[in-house]
């Protein structure tokens, strides 16, 4: 006896179609909304379990008596703190993360640190960086043609200037720290937070190409014009305190710390050779990061594209190498000279023709990136689907 048809069966191509589209949806673009484990959101977790509740407080009175060491000496914990650290094994907290555009962010910070005592007693790695980066490939639509109100000769730090100046939310921030950090008035701390909310919420094409601007060698006045990007007279230490002393500030800070370990994590040379930990376009994002921390280097002069800490190793005593090593992290880093000098070479080609009367998408073209690849689960999506896929295909 013949089967009757089944008018709510599934034709074979319609599922096809939809296989397809599950796997062109397989590449996430991680948001702050979207991140896996957000430290504030384990806090929480941990608030509702009194066993895990309680050691996460035991273990935060632990941080004010847990002297932060440098990477040279032992961490020093009182028994009492590692029994609370124990209690977290298990728990959320061991792998939260932050993001540097969140709400709230110093906050979810704050918890990072708490919990990293715990995590340096067990088998984590240590310094790792708290941020889980939202890696997005959207392009970025410009508009060159209001440009032609410029010289032609115009240099190109002028022209993303003038991009910025026309980008209402990336002129009323670079405004408000040029105000912030201009005058014989200057607050330091006004200055590093203005200029720290510019490269936090600008859009990255837009406050790197303010900073990685390239310019002719004899470009004098086009180097000042990116060097003072950062606003040198006020953002930077009076002085050149030493760059451990630097160090220590800006590890106690939960903010700065955070920045200062994103970077080593991401520009970090895994070899005499420069191999580099990740990809150019994270190294960038924390370097910036830093820029309005006590941390926050700048171009050496205006004719290079070098940059330093504004610090010195002279008195270091017996810490001469580790001062110099954490001074050359940053003056002669392979990971961070390539990546500047790639997304230089990138805002040079942007203008290396005409684009009269153009409103275009560009799309930087990037290194090969893990999380952006298709992610296990679809695979393991596709495989449980099978059977019911035959199955209706079939009826």
């Amino acid at each position: 006896m013949a089967r009757p048809s089944n008018p709510r069966a599934l034709p074979p191509a319609f599922l096809l179609l939809l296989l397809v589209s599950l796997r062109l949806r397989a590449d996430p673009l991680p948001t702050e909304g979207r991140l896996m484990n957000n430290c504030i959101q384990a806090r929480r977790k941990c608030q509702v379990d009194p066993i895990c509740s309680a050691a996460y407080h035991h273990l935060n009175s632990c941080t004010s008596s847990v002297s932060t060491p440098s990477p040279a000496q032992e961490l020093l914990v009182p028994e009492e703190c590692r029994e609370a650290a124990q209690h977290l094994r298990n728990s959320s907290l061991m792998s939260c993360t932050c993001h540097r555009r969140m709400k709230n962010q110093v906050a979810c910070l704050d918890i990072y640190w708490t919990v990293h005592l715990a995590r340096s007693l067990g088998d984590f790695e240590l310094d790792v960086s708290p941020y889980e980066d939202a890696v997005t490939r959207k392009p970025w639509k410009m508009n060159l043609s209001k440009l032609n109100m410029l010289k032609p000769d115009s240099d190109l730090c002028l022209k993303f200037a003038m991009l910025c100046t026309l980008n209402d939310k990336c002129d009323r921030l670079r405004k408000a720290y040029g105000e912030a950090c201009s005058g014989s008035r200057c607050q330091r701390p006004t200055c590093l937070r203005q200029l720290r909310a510019f490269f936090e919420k600008a859009s990255e094409p837009h406050s790197q190409g303010l900073l990685l601007c390239p310019c002719a060698p004899a470009d004098q006045g086009c180097g000042q014009r990116r060097r003072n990007t950062i606003a040198p007279s006020c953002a930077l230490p009076s002085g050149a305190p030493n760059c451990l002393e630097l160090r220590r500030v800006c590890i106690s800070d939960p903010l700065c710390r955070s920045r200062l370990v994103d970077f080593q994590t991401h520009c970090h040379p895994l070899d005499i050779l420069g191999t580099c930990a990740t990809e150019h376009s994270r190294c960038l994002r924390a370097y910036m990061g830093l820029i309005g921390t006590a941390m926050t280097p700048n171009f050496v002069n205006n004719v290079n594209t070098s940059v330093a800490l504004s610090c010195t190793c002279r008195g270091s005593g017996n810490l001469q190498d580790e001062c110099e090593q954490l001074e050359e992290s940053f003056s002669h880093n392979p990971c961070l000279m390539e990546a500047i000098a790639a997304k230089m070479r990138f805002h040079s080609q942007l203008f290396s023709q005409d684009w009269e009367d153009s409103t275009f998408p560009v799309m930087e073209r990037q290194n090969k990136n893990p999380a952006l690849r298709p992610q296990p689960w679809v695979s393991s999506l596709f495989f449980c689907m099978l059977p019911l896929i035959l199955f209706l295909s079939l009826w």
